[in-house]
């Protein structure tokens, strides 16, 4: 155990994050079970002190001295033990070193797989906490391969201190989107669980989070929050509707989305593949709010029940079709957006 040894737990602290003071755990629980491999009857008596400033690890016994040695694992005669130290007396209780280089190959073996297994441990629970910290957020991955029969495709993030592999499925791409290798995407941190196999990511480019940092990130006024985002319901790879609300009277809060000649929300709709996005306008006053949630339509009338969260939505009728929408898409993505069950009627069939 020398110094190139400690040299090397000091780089993989600056590679990987890992912190030496738990190599250095694992390290001694592998000595530990080395030993105890190649020591038949060795107990909790053993133990091994890491030495940072002299570049070595020491490992000890501790045994009992003792008249006559009944268990050599534990105990010692006084007449070895005064070979370690004069001083000791009968019940006295001596640790005496032990020589790692007199390990046997398997024993040898041995440590090496509980150190191998510890940097993958720890390596796991760097991967965790890094991606823990981004969940909900938008990260930009490098395609590294596609899978032509699943649909889905492999993805390098880059991090902190390594790049991690992980698996985007077909279900979580956007509908007739082709990724190719070497493309550069944005995906959504969904989810990171903890599982047998090391940090499972949970990743997305269909989920509403995606669309709402995105307009995050292309508006200022959304990032310091003058305009605030209070509901995404979206389709993904068709439509997607967002509510926008400003705290800045100011300030038109749809106006902000659209950006100047509609750069804003241009580089959106180009990021999630020409999936058409409606900006409406949030109001506290739900008739005003599930009305402006039917647009692109024009609406006659609105009757809420706040209690039943239902409405009852009137519209002319050559609206009709213009308010429900193409499979009924346009009022499913309203009643999402406010949380409201419409019922759209047109107004020929209001007494």
């Amino acid at each position: 155990m020398n110094a190139e040894f400690f040299a090397a737990i000091e780089q993989l602290e600056k590679e990987k994050g890992i912190p030496q003071d738990y190599m250095l755990d694992k390290i001694a629980q592998a000595l530990l079970a080395a030993y105890k491999r190649d020591n038949a009857g060795v107990v909790d008596n053993v133990f091994v002190e890491p030495d940072c400033e002299k570049k070595e690890f020491r490992m000890f016994v501790r045994k009992t001295v003792v008249e006559a040695v009944e268990n050599p694992a534990e105990e010692i005669s006084l007449d070895d033990a005064k070979k370690i130290s004069k001083k000791v007396g009968i019940g006295d209780v001596v640790n005496i070193d032990i020589e790692t280089r007199d390990f046997g190959r398997i024993a040898a073996q041995t440590a090496k797989q509980v150190i191998i297994q510890g940097i993958r441990e720890a390596e796991r629970g760097v991967v965790f906490r890094e991606f823990t910290s981004k969940e909900h957020e938008i990260i930009t991955a490098l395609v590294t391969r596609t899978d032509p029969r699943s649909g889905g495709a492999s993805i390098e993030i880059t991090g902190a201190n390594d790049k991690t592999e992980v698996y985007i499925s077909a279900k979580e791409l956007i509908p007739g989107e082709v990724l190719k290798e070497g493309d550069r995407i944005k995906i959504y941190v969904v989810e990171v669980k903890r599982s047998d196999r090391g940090p499972q990511i949970i990743i997305s480019r269909t989920h509403p989070g995606l669309v709402r940092r995105l307009f995050e990130i292309e508006v200022p006024e959304i990032h310091d929050g003058t305009v605030e985002v209070m509901s995404i319901a979206r389709e993904a790879g068709s439509r997607t509707k967002i509510a926008v609300h400003s705290n800045d009277e100011n300030v038109d809060p749809i106006g902000a989305c659209v950006g100047p000649r509609g750069n804003r929300v241009a580089a959106i709709v180009e990021e999630i593949r020409g999936e058409k996005i409606d900006i409406v306008k949030y109001s506290e006053n739900m008739g005003e709010y599930v009305a402006a949630a039917l647009a692109p339509a024009d609406v006659v009338s609105v009757e809420t029940d706040e209690e039943e969260r239902t409405c009852r939505v009137v519209v002319a009728d050559d609206q009709l079709s213009l308010a429900i929408g193409k499979d009924g898409q346009n009022a499913r993505l309203a009643a999402k957006l406010t949380g409201f069950k419409i019922d759209i009627k047109p107004a020929s069939a209001v007494i």
